[in-house]
């Protein structure tokens, strides 16, 4: 009669669908699209409900802060929650006056652009700091950059952390198929929110519908909601 070692009949045996389960990497685990994905989407709805309280504080009532029709988000922050992320991931979080400084630098220069490119795009602006002290073509502003400054060292200490968290619950076997179904959900609000501004820009000029498309987009976004949607919107020239 043999007999059995003692300390291997202890040793439970292993199940196989629990370490293929356990070797299988989340789908936005490393840097890659899907996570860089993410947080523009997180970091866009944060920075919308930051703009909306921040209006609260300033004017003592609630305005739309939002980049689309129909969705809470701004994107001016996505873009920067994917510049932090890509800039600051490997910075200590201890060292604080670093990261503050380099975000006063990325905001301002991220402020900048978004600026510069919706006013090229649109012949718009949606903020300008001409009043404020220490401004550049009343684009960005010295008051604005320390605030991003400080948004960096939250980011870092607070908010990646969380969104990194948020992102590892989305379950990983439908998180490809979810990233597509959300990004194509944005871009088309991102395709209508542009052709409503720039209609309502053209009907501001005078310029009358040439089309059916043209004129449902009368019909549907008048000048009433789109002053609703972007009250703070400035034609520039």
């Amino acid at each position: 009669m043999t007999t059995a070692n003692s300390n291997t009949a202890l040793v439970p045996a292993k199940n196989e669908a629990s370490i293929e389960q356990n070797e299988i990497r989340h789908f936005a685990q490393d840097l890659n699209f899907y996570k860089v994905f993410w947080i523009f989407t997180y970091g866009s709805i944060i920075g919308f409900v930051v703009e909306t309280f921040w209006c609260f504080i300033r004017l003592g009532h609630f305005e739309v802060r939002s980049s689309m029709m129909f969705a809470p988000v701004n994107i001016i922050y996505g873009i920067g929650a994917v510049v932090f992320y890509l800039s600051l991931r490997k910075i200590d979080a201890r060292k604080t006056m670093q990261i503050f400084l380099i975000g006063m630098v990325l905001g301002t220069a991220v402020e900048l652009l978004c600026s510069w490119f919706q006013e090229m795009a649109f012949g718009t602006v949606s903020w300008d700091y001409s009043v404020a002290p220490l401004n550049i073509g009343g684009r960005v502003c010295l008051m604005y950059s320390i605030f991003w400054g400080l948004l960096a060292v939250i980011w870092v200490k607070k908010l990646y952390p969380t969104i990194e968290k948020l992102i590892a619950r989305i379950p990983n076997r439908y998180g490809k198929a979810l990233t597509y179904v959300v990004l194509a959900l944005l871009v088309l609000l991102a395709i209508v929110s542009a052709s409503a501004v720039s209609r309502w820009m053209m009907r501001i000029e005078g310029v009358p519908a040439n089309g059916r498309i043209s004129m449902l987009i009368d019909r549907l976004f008048t000048n009433d909601l789109m002053e609703y949607m972007y009250n703070n919107m400035i034609i520039v020239g």
